[in-house]
Protein backbone atom coordinates (compact mmCIF):
# COMPACT_ATOMS: atom_id res chain seq x y z
CA UNK A 1 0.00 0.00 0.00
CA UNK A 2 1.56 3.48 -1.05
CA UNK A 3 0.85 5.97 1.32
CA UNK A 4 2.24 9.48 -0.86
CA UNK A 5 2.31 12.92 0.46
CA UNK A 6 2.07 15.61 -1.72
CA UNK A 7 1.75 19.49 -1.65
CA UNK A 8 0.59 21.47 -3.94
CA UNK A 9 -0.56 25.53 -4.63
CA UNK A 10 -4.17 25.82 -4.14
CA UNK A 11 -5.95 28.87 -5.66
CA UNK A 12 -8.85 28.52 -3.64
CA UNK A 13 -7.27 28.62 -0.69
CA UNK A 14 -4.57 30.61 -1.67
CA UNK A 15 -1.28 28.87 -0.11
CA UNK A 16 0.55 25.26 -0.78
CA UNK A 17 -0.76 22.90 0.95
CA UNK A 18 -0.74 19.08 1.87
CA UNK A 19 -2.56 16.04 1.44
CA UNK A 20 -1.77 12.20 2.28
CA UNK A 21 -2.95 9.93 -0.57
CA UNK A 22 -3.25 6.17 0.01
CA UNK A 23 -2.94 4.26 -3.15
CA UNK A 24 -3.42 0.75 -3.82
CA UNK A 25 -0.85 0.61 -6.75
CA UNK A 26 2.00 -1.57 -4.54
CA UNK A 27 -0.15 -4.82 -3.95
CA UNK A 28 1.09 -8.09 -4.15
CA UNK A 29 -0.70 -10.06 -7.31
CA UNK A 30 -0.48 -13.75 -8.16
CA UNK A 31 -1.41 -15.38 -11.05
CA UNK A 32 -3.23 -18.30 -11.35
CA UNK A 33 0.37 -20.64 -10.94
CA UNK A 34 0.57 -18.91 -7.58
CA UNK A 35 4.01 -16.96 -8.84
CA UNK A 36 4.26 -12.94 -8.55
CA UNK A 37 2.00 -11.21 -11.16
CA UNK A 38 1.36 -7.76 -12.86
CA UNK A 39 -1.22 -5.44 -11.42
CA UNK A 40 -4.15 -4.64 -13.39
CA UNK A 41 -4.27 -0.83 -14.27
CA UNK A 42 -7.81 0.85 -13.89
CA UNK A 43 -8.87 3.89 -12.33
CA UNK A 44 -9.52 3.50 -8.38
CA UNK A 45 -12.55 4.52 -6.50
CA UNK A 46 -11.90 7.51 -4.39
CA UNK A 47 -12.65 7.98 -0.79
CA UNK A 48 -12.19 11.59 0.23
CA UNK A 49 -11.59 11.85 3.68
CA UNK A 50 -12.12 14.64 6.06
CA UNK A 51 -10.56 15.16 9.62
CA UNK A 52 -12.05 16.74 12.27
CA UNK A 53 -11.54 19.56 14.70
CA UNK A 54 -7.79 20.46 15.78
CA UNK A 55 -6.52 17.94 13.28
CA UNK A 56 -5.01 17.61 10.14
CA UNK A 57 -4.41 15.45 7.15
CA UNK A 58 -2.23 12.56 9.04
CA UNK A 59 -4.90 12.04 11.33
CA UNK A 60 -6.75 9.12 9.46
CA UNK A 61 -3.40 7.16 8.85
CA UNK A 62 -2.43 7.53 12.69
CA UNK A 63 -5.68 7.19 14.06
CA UNK A 64 -7.16 3.93 12.20
CA UNK A 65 -6.22 1.15 10.32
CA UNK A 66 -7.38 3.16 7.03
CA UNK A 67 -4.94 1.75 5.24
CA UNK A 68 -5.60 -1.54 5.75
CA UNK A 69 -9.25 -1.60 4.50
CA UNK A 70 -8.24 0.67 1.26
CA UNK A 71 -6.04 -2.10 0.64
CA UNK A 72 -8.31 -4.86 1.05
CA UNK A 73 -11.21 -3.26 -1.27
CA UNK A 74 -8.88 -1.67 -3.44
CA UNK A 75 -9.74 1.98 -3.06
CA UNK A 76 -7.73 5.15 -2.64
CA UNK A 77 -7.92 7.76 0.01
CA UNK A 78 -7.56 11.04 -0.49
CA UNK A 79 -7.10 13.23 2.82
CA UNK A 80 -6.59 16.73 2.84
CA UNK A 81 -6.30 19.45 5.47
CA UNK A 82 -8.91 21.68 6.77
CA UNK A 83 -7.92 22.85 9.18
CA UNK A 84 -10.70 24.23 11.90
CA UNK A 85 -12.38 25.68 8.90
CA UNK A 86 -15.61 23.35 8.88
CA UNK A 87 -15.11 23.38 5.61
CA UNK A 88 -17.05 25.48 4.04
CA UNK A 89 -16.21 28.97 1.74
CA UNK A 90 -15.15 31.56 3.90
CA UNK A 91 -15.00 34.77 1.06
CA UNK A 92 -13.83 37.26 3.40
CA UNK A 93 -10.52 35.43 4.33
CA UNK A 94 -10.19 34.22 1.05
CA UNK A 95 -10.50 30.27 2.14
CA UNK A 96 -12.85 28.47 -0.19
CA UNK A 97 -12.71 25.12 1.76
CA UNK A 98 -15.27 24.00 0.41
CA UNK A 99 -14.60 24.51 -3.32
CA UNK A 100 -11.53 23.56 -2.61
CA UNK A 101 -13.13 19.60 -1.26
CA UNK A 102 -15.90 19.57 -3.81
CA UNK A 103 -13.72 20.99 -6.79
CA UNK A 104 -10.19 21.85 -7.08
CA UNK A 105 -9.06 18.68 -4.91
CA UNK A 106 -10.97 16.11 -6.95
CA UNK A 107 -9.74 17.66 -9.73
CA UNK A 108 -5.83 17.96 -8.91
CA UNK A 109 -6.09 14.27 -7.73
CA UNK A 110 -7.99 12.95 -10.73
CA UNK A 111 -5.34 14.72 -12.81
CA UNK A 112 -2.50 13.77 -10.74
CA UNK A 113 -3.28 9.82 -9.71
CA UNK A 114 -4.69 7.09 -11.60
CA UNK A 115 -8.20 8.08 -9.73
CA UNK A 116 -11.89 6.94 -11.46
CA UNK A 117 -13.92 10.17 -13.00
CA UNK A 118 -17.25 8.53 -12.60
CA UNK A 119 -19.37 9.66 -10.05
CA UNK A 120 -20.49 6.43 -8.66
CA UNK A 121 -17.06 5.53 -7.93
CA UNK A 122 -16.38 8.91 -6.04
CA UNK A 123 -16.90 9.31 -1.99
CA UNK A 124 -16.59 11.68 0.87
CA UNK A 125 -16.47 11.11 4.30
CA UNK A 126 -15.45 12.86 7.63
CA UNK A 127 -15.89 12.39 11.04
CA UNK A 128 -17.21 14.98 13.52
CA UNK A 129 -16.07 18.57 11.74
CA UNK A 130 -15.03 16.38 8.99
CA UNK A 131 -18.44 14.89 8.87
CA UNK A 132 -20.20 18.02 9.12
CA UNK A 133 -18.11 18.89 5.89
CA UNK A 134 -18.29 15.80 4.17
CA UNK A 135 -22.47 16.12 4.45
CA UNK A 136 -22.50 19.62 3.22
CA UNK A 137 -20.12 19.09 0.27
CA UNK A 138 -21.52 15.98 -0.24
CA UNK A 139 -24.47 17.63 -0.22
CA UNK A 140 -23.20 20.39 -2.72
CA UNK A 141 -21.50 18.44 -5.03
CA UNK A 142 -23.90 15.93 -5.75
CA UNK A 143 -22.73 15.72 -9.16
CA UNK A 144 -19.48 14.64 -7.84
CA UNK A 145 -20.00 12.28 -5.04
CA UNK A 146 -22.55 9.49 -5.26
CA UNK A 147 -22.24 8.63 -0.96
CA UNK A 148 -21.28 10.35 2.34
CA UNK A 149 -20.06 8.77 5.69
CA UNK A 150 -20.53 10.78 8.16
CA UNK A 151 -19.13 9.72 11.35
CA UNK A 152 -20.17 11.33 14.80
CA UNK A 153 -21.12 14.44 12.97
CA UNK A 154 -20.67 18.39 14.58
CA UNK A 155 -24.16 19.12 13.73
CA UNK A 156 -23.76 21.97 16.24
CA UNK A 157 -25.00 25.23 14.40
CA UNK A 158 -27.86 25.62 15.94
CA UNK A 159 -26.25 24.30 19.61
CA UNK A 160 -23.50 26.36 19.35
CA UNK A 161 -22.48 28.76 16.68
CA UNK A 162 -25.94 30.17 16.12
CA UNK A 163 -26.90 30.81 19.60
CA UNK A 164 -23.04 32.23 20.72
CA UNK A 165 -23.49 35.60 22.49
CA UNK A 166 -19.98 36.07 23.69
CA UNK A 167 -17.02 36.57 22.68
CA UNK A 168 -14.84 33.56 25.15
CA UNK A 169 -11.50 31.55 25.50
CA UNK A 170 -14.02 28.56 24.66
CA UNK A 171 -13.52 27.87 21.17
CA UNK A 172 -16.89 25.70 21.39
CA UNK A 173 -18.86 28.51 22.62
CA UNK A 174 -17.21 31.45 21.39
CA UNK A 175 -19.23 33.53 19.02
CA UNK A 176 -15.45 34.89 17.33
CA UNK A 177 -14.74 31.66 16.18
CA UNK A 178 -18.26 30.95 14.96
CA UNK A 179 -17.71 34.25 13.18
CA UNK A 180 -14.49 33.54 11.57
CA UNK A 181 -15.99 30.59 10.30
CA UNK A 182 -19.34 32.03 8.81
CA UNK A 183 -18.86 35.43 8.89
CA UNK A 184 -22.00 36.88 9.57
CA UNK A 185 -23.80 34.30 11.95
CA UNK A 186 -27.31 35.80 10.94
CA UNK A 187 -27.37 34.62 7.45
CA UNK A 188 -26.30 30.91 8.23
CA UNK A 189 -29.84 29.67 8.85
CA UNK A 190 -31.12 28.84 5.36
CA UNK A 191 -28.08 29.02 3.94
CA UNK A 192 -26.12 26.62 1.89
CA UNK A 193 -23.99 26.20 5.10
CA UNK A 194 -27.04 24.71 6.18
CA UNK A 195 -27.04 21.61 7.10
CA UNK A 196 -30.60 20.95 7.33
CA UNK A 197 -31.71 23.56 4.72
CA UNK A 198 -29.45 22.02 2.22
CA UNK A 199 -30.52 18.31 2.37
CA UNK A 200 -34.24 19.70 2.20
CA UNK A 201 -32.98 21.66 -1.46
CA UNK A 202 -31.10 18.72 -2.86
CA UNK A 203 -33.50 16.18 -1.76
CA UNK A 204 -35.35 16.59 -5.21
CA UNK A 205 -32.32 16.29 -7.08
CA UNK A 206 -31.82 12.70 -8.65
CA UNK A 207 -28.59 12.34 -7.72
CA UNK A 208 -28.57 12.92 -4.08
CA UNK A 209 -25.58 10.97 -2.41
CA UNK A 210 -26.89 7.97 -0.06
CA UNK A 211 -25.81 8.35 3.64
CA UNK A 212 -23.74 6.02 5.73
CA UNK A 213 -24.44 7.68 9.45
CA UNK A 214 -22.42 6.26 12.79
CA UNK A 215 -22.65 7.97 16.49
CA UNK A 216 -21.61 6.29 19.76
CA UNK A 217 -24.05 6.19 22.25
CA UNK A 218 -21.79 7.76 24.70
CA UNK A 219 -21.26 10.88 22.57
CA UNK A 220 -22.93 14.08 23.35
CA UNK A 221 -23.42 14.22 19.52
CA UNK A 222 -25.94 11.56 19.41
CA UNK A 223 -28.99 12.95 19.93
CA UNK A 224 -28.29 15.92 16.72
CA UNK A 225 -26.90 12.45 14.50
CA UNK A 226 -30.76 10.67 14.87
CA UNK A 227 -32.25 14.10 14.24
CA UNK A 228 -30.29 14.51 11.57
CA UNK A 229 -31.03 11.09 10.33
CA UNK A 230 -34.96 11.33 10.45
CA UNK A 231 -34.74 14.52 8.58
CA UNK A 232 -33.02 12.60 5.97
CA UNK A 233 -35.36 9.96 5.61
CA UNK A 234 -38.18 11.51 5.56
CA UNK A 235 -36.91 13.54 2.91
CA UNK A 236 -36.02 10.12 1.04
CA UNK A 237 -32.70 9.81 1.04
CA UNK A 238 -31.36 6.25 1.95
CA UNK A 239 -29.52 6.47 4.94
CA UNK A 240 -27.49 3.29 6.74
CA UNK A 241 -27.44 4.38 10.01
CA UNK A 242 -25.39 2.81 12.53
CA UNK A 243 -25.63 3.54 16.81
CA UNK A 244 -23.60 1.08 19.54
CA UNK A 245 -21.62 1.63 22.12
CA UNK A 246 -19.04 4.07 21.63
CA UNK A 247 -17.83 7.94 22.65
CA UNK A 248 -16.60 10.38 20.26
CA UNK A 249 -13.00 8.60 19.75
CA UNK A 250 -10.78 6.82 17.16
CA UNK A 251 -11.70 3.54 18.71
CA UNK A 252 -15.45 4.08 17.48
CA UNK A 253 -14.64 5.66 14.43
CA UNK A 254 -11.91 2.88 13.28
CA UNK A 255 -14.44 0.50 13.92
CA UNK A 256 -16.71 2.54 11.44
CA UNK A 257 -14.59 3.58 8.73
CA UNK A 258 -13.61 -0.09 8.23
CA UNK A 259 -17.76 -0.68 7.84
CA UNK A 260 -18.23 1.42 5.89
CA UNK A 261 -16.41 -0.07 3.44
CA UNK A 262 -18.55 -2.90 3.08
CA UNK A 263 -21.57 -0.09 2.32
CA UNK A 264 -19.84 1.66 -0.12
CA UNK A 265 -19.66 0.10 -3.76
CA UNK A 266 -16.45 -1.63 -3.78
CA UNK A 267 -17.42 -5.15 -4.39
CA UNK A 268 -15.61 -6.20 -1.27
CA UNK A 269 -12.37 -6.96 -0.30
CA UNK A 270 -10.23 -7.95 -3.41
CA UNK A 271 -9.05 -12.14 -3.51
CA UNK A 272 -5.24 -12.82 -4.64
CA UNK A 273 -3.92 -10.09 -2.61
CA UNK A 274 -0.96 -9.83 0.19
CA UNK A 275 -2.57 -7.33 2.23
CA UNK A 276 -0.32 -7.51 5.38
CA UNK A 277 -3.01 -6.76 8.15
CA UNK A 278 -1.92 -4.90 11.10
CA UNK A 279 -2.21 -6.36 14.21
CA UNK A 280 -2.43 -10.05 12.76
Amino acid sequence: MALIQCNFFSNCLNRTVPIQVVLPTDKRVFGPDGKPALQEEKPFKTLYLLHGLFGNYTDWVSGTRVQTWAQDHDLAVVMPSGDNSFYVDNVKAGNLYSTFIGRELVDFTRRTFPLSRRREDTFIGGLSMGGYGATINGLRFADTFSHVVALSSAYVLESNFLNATEYTDNIFTNKGYGESIFNDLSTVKGSEWDYNALAQKTAGNPQKPKFYMACGTEDDLMAANRDYRDLLLSLGYEVDWHEGPGGHDWVFWDKHIGECMEWLPLGGPVEGLSSGHIGE
